[in-house]
């Protein structure tokens, strides 16, 4: 199967594990769906880009975001926190691609990486670009996004060349239209998005255990007010909340892909009380976690 699952596996930095692609051809497309699989806040090494097929999706980028509806598209710089998220009660999907820049422009020594890469990365680059039809080289950029999807969901002979080709011309398009004029980012803002790649990675790595606030606060040696300020100001959901939620999340993946009993899978993923682990699943994923597997499940 071409379209790669997702994941969101961190390391201790908080980057996402996930390999995109394979060494010899970086990049992969993904199918999501984030009514069903909510895409948790992440960050990659990796450019993305992608189009709304279907329905709306809010796509944030660091503490900004954005409607897009079906049709539009947008572009996320390496090293940005960011997460998709459904808009309204309609179904949403989107198509998207994620590649190493080396993909497009090769060596850092090469003429591709400094004319079309380079301007992407430089400090001063956007740290995320919408494709929504208000510039004249957008649907430009939008074919070139759904014809690199297209060729690596497909993979006919030559897709590599394909993709390749596609993407490069997105670059291309990016480089040329959007130049590297962003004022650097303010030391507070800067500061604030490491601390909260390390508040994420530790829920990430300890949401198992019973943790708190001020677990999540001492992570990034801060006092839970600042946390809360954090988490609010850049991803606007208070600590717990999230932790609850991806909690939850987890569980759907366990009950999805594991023969375990859902009290074993509740108190894997930070559920002590079955009872509480059964309303909180049902608050969020409206259904119980014996509903959930039935419909998703093994078999």
């Amino acid at each position: 199967m071409a379209i790669s699952p997702c994941g969101s596996a961190t390391d201790p930095q908080g980057r996402e594990l996930v390999q995109h692609g394979t060494a010899l051809f970086p990049a992969a497309c993904y199918l999501d769906d984030p009514v069903r699989e909510p895409v948790p806040w992440h960050w990659h090494t990796e450019l993305e880009t992608g189009i709304v097929t279907a329905g709306s999706a809010v796509i944030a980028a660091g503490t900004e975001r954005f409607i897009l509806r079906q049709g539009m598209g947008f572009f996320i710089t390496s090293g940005v926190l960011h997460t998709a998220l459904p808009h309204g009660q309609s179904d949403c999907r989107l198509h998207s691609v994620v590649f190493h820049p080396r993909l497009v422009g090769g060596s850092i020594d090469s003429a591709f990486w400094q004319n079309y890469i380079q301007p992407l990365l430089a400090e001063g680059a956007p740290q995320h670009v919408l494709f929504d039809g208000s510039a004249s080289w957008h649907p430009g950029a939008l074919c070139a996004i759904e014809s690199a999807w297209k060729s690596c969901a497909e993979e006919p002979p030559g897709y590599d060349l394909q993709v390749r080709s596609s993407l490069s011309h997105l670059a291309f398009l990016l480089s040329r239209h959007c130049p590297a004029d962003r004022k650097p980012l303010p030391e507070k803002t800067l500061r604030a998005e490491e601390r909260m790649k390390r508040m994420l990675r530790f829920i990430q790595e300890h949401y198992g255990e019973e943790i708190g606030s001020a677990a999540i606060a001492g992570s990034a040696a801060i006092s839970e007010s600042e946390c809360l300020r954090c988490f609010r100001n850049t991803i606007d959901t208070p600590p717990i909340q999230y932790l609850k939620q991806f909690r939850v999340q987890r569980a759907a993946e366990l009950l999805a892909s594991t023969a375990w009993s859902t009290a074993e899978i509740g108190a894997r993923c930070g559920f002590q009380d079955a009872s509480y682990f059964t309303k909180t699943f049902r608050q969020l994923k409206g259904c119980t976690p014996s509903e959930y597997r039935k419909g998703h499940g093994p078999g």
